[in-house]
């Protein structure tokens, strides 16, 4: 049994997990609960959010987050890459920096405004 802190909604509830009994959830106060329990003991995904350097730009950098969720275990790789992401200014809200990261079908997008110089 493996209990959780839901994170669905700002409730909190007190989530219980029965590994031995097909992931069966309970402590849930919404269907959403149960989906989350079940899923983060199955496969746990993380939506990643980070900054990029940004060159010619108001700012030195911009805030990006993925428009989708990753596999918790390949966020690291994914930091790995945005090491290395530099962008020009000016850069937009909605902005596509990485298409398709990882390989993984989600793309990683600018959520900040970086004006040129």
């Amino acid at each position: 049994m493996t209990e959780l802190i839901c994170i669905v909604c700002p409730k909190g509830c007190h989530l219980r997990v029965d590994e031995e009994n097909g992931f069966a959830v309970t402590g849930n106060g919404c269907p959403r609960g149960a989906e989350y329990g079940h899923k983060e003991l199955t496969n746990p995904t993380r939506v990643l959010t980070s900054t990029v350097r940004v060159e010619g730009g108001t700012l030195r950098r911009a805030s990006v987050k993925t428009n989708g969720e990753l596999p918790k275990g390949r966020l690291f790789d994914a930091m790995r890459v945005l090491d290395g992401v530099v962008l020009k200014a000016p850069v937009a809200i909605g902005d596509v920096v990485i298409g398709n990261l990882l390989g993984l079908g989600v793309d990683l997008v600018a959520t900040k405004n970086v004006p040129a110089v």
